[in-house]
């Protein structure tokens, strides 16, 4: 055969070596556990914890050169906010990882042949989030999706003995096959109008007018309602209450946590990157998903007693957040607010991944065999059994009510300006006022610390490891918050760049 007739392939593997190195450690990780039995399964735990910090190392490296690659023909791309969102989700994972140790411990989750289980499945989930954070090419996307949903799917289902995870897992599954049903029908509408699944051609394609432009919205519609679902943003929301609650703690944090900023990932790739010349289309969209999650996450919220189940509602809350700051980028054909507007967003969305990692660790503090602190009642009387830790969970709820000092303030601010500056003051003043609502939910939380009696008053057992973590995720969201200069400045930095490339 000659092979001069083969096309070149692009075989620059430096922007996936993180890639790389995660999917053999992972897999060596499995290998390993085999061997491993009882308390020796320690040795899997800092096994894993050494792998996401090996992945911060290579991706650190990247990020420092702030340079733009591509690799695998373009399907694939390290940029800016590639690298940021990647160190905040090996940050996420590590402190999930560390907040869960004693948690599925003392719940079995580690017992039998392959107790591993739960630390290699993280570890694959977070490999997928990796490869949607990076990838330039719907299909890519959609893998990297895939890898993540299977993994999480498989972790909510990982008590089979439980009723509740069972549960929580067919419903996460039935739903979740539904969502990339949608993504999938989207996705292959618009190759079929572009005739590729690159997202620069898809660009090129939508803005030159040769693609159809009915049949570019229709898969646009498809595409925003499989995002949705994985934002967790109303009215695809049906699946995360239930979800949240019925999982083991330890996952719903994976659930909750850094899966978000990859989801934000996607929503930055699908739609402003590969369909910017529908952006008022899709940016009605987002509109009503954001005003319907406000509304929804927000009143919601008020009726619930069981935390995991408020926090949910919380999350979709937060989520309107960040739909926001998306769907203020782009005024008529004015794309000057673009860097603040989707800046604000990603700032939106890391901060409430750190929130939402310090309100699950202080549950799973507080949790001990045969006892699981999910109740709001549960939390009677901290303030006199651990008055640090009653501080730190004051902390959190007060940056996700957006109160300043706190981090959450910062965010939500960043997000209003960006509205702002579109003229849509009166969007700003509902986003505020379902805000306000928020704020009972949250501050019912602070005062059932701080002024009811315990009920349980036995000792809080935490492993030091767990309390270190917990105090500095506390005191980052207070730091971040009265000094948002260089993350902010980080996240506009890496949009502007990301835009430009």
């Amino acid at each position: 055969m000659n092979n001069t007739l083969l096309p070149a392939v692009d075989t620059n593997l430096v922007p996936v070596y993180a890639e790389i190195f995660l999917l053999i450690a992972a897999s060596a990780i499995l290998l390993i556990d085999l061997y491993l039995k009882g308390s020796r399964r320690n040795v899997t735990y800092y096994l894993s914890l050494l792998a996401v910090v090996g992945c911060a190392v290579l991706t650190f490296g990247d990020f420092n050169s702030g340079a733009t690659v591509y690799t695998f023909n373009g399907m694939y791309v390290s940029d800016p906010m590639s690298n940021l969102l990647k160190l905040f989700t090996y940050v996420a994972v590590a402190l999930t990882l560390v907040y869960s140790r004693q948690y599925v411990t003392d719940r079995g989750m580690l017992s039998g042949n392959l107790g591993g289980e739960f630390y290699v499945l993280a570890l694959f989930a977070m490999l997928g989030q990796m490869i949607m954070i990076s990838g330039n090419s719907m299909l890519s996307v959609y893998l990297g999706l895939e890898l993540m949903s299977l993994s999480l799917y498989a972790l909510v289902a990982l008590r089979r003995d439980h009723a509740t995870s069972t549960e929580a897992a067919m419903k996460y599954f039935i739903l979740g096959a539904l969502a990339s049903g949608f993504m999938l029908y989207g996705i292959s509408m618009i190759y079929g109008a572009t005739g590729s699944l690159n997202i620069p051609d898809i660009a090129a394609s939508a803005a030159s007018g040769a693609a159809d432009p009915t049949i570019l919205v229709f898969g646009l519609v498809f595409m925003v309602s499989g995002m949705a679902f994985k934002l967790g943003a109303a009215p695809f929301h049906m699946w995360a209450p239930d979800v949240y609650q019925g999982s083991p703690t330890a996952v719903t944090l994976l659930l909750g946590g850094a899966p978000k900023l990859a989801a934000f990932a996607i929503v930055m790739r699908l739609l402003v990157e590969a369909l910017p010349s529908l952006a008022y289309d899709w940016q009605q969209m987002l509109l009503v998903l954001a005003v319907l999650s406000l509304a929804i996450g927000n009143l919601t919220a008020i009726a619930q007693t069981n935390l995991k189940r408020m926090l949910a509602y919380s999350t979709i809350a937060q989520m309107g957040f960040v739909l926001l700051g998306m769907m203020a980028g782009v005024v008529g054909d004015d794309t000057s607010n673009m860097p603040a507007a989707y800046s604000a967003a990603m700032y939106s969305s890391i901060t409430y991944v750190l929130t939402t990692l310090g309100s699950f660790g202080i549950i799973m503090m507080l949790a001990r065999a045969g006892f699981e602190a999910e109740q709001i009642a549960d939390f009677k009387g901290l303030g006199r059994r651990s008055p640090w830790f009653a501080l730190v969970m004051t902390v959190l709820m007060f940056s996700l009510a957006g109160v300043p000092p706190m981090m959450g303030f910062m965010a939500k601010w960043a997000v209003l300006q960006a509205v702002a500056n579109t003229g849509a003051v009166w969007l700003a003043v509902v986003a505020v006022m379902f805000s306000l609502i928020g704020a009972f939910y949250y501050l019912r939380v602070v005062k059932t610390m701080w002024f009811d009696e315990a009920v349980d008053t036995s000792p809080i057992v935490t492993p030091t490891d767990m309390r270190v973590a917990l105090s500095l995720n506390g005191v980052a969201v207070v730091v971040l918050g009265l000094i948002p200069g260089a993350l902010l400045g980080a996240c506009l930095q890496a949009i502007e760049m990301t835009l430009r490339s």
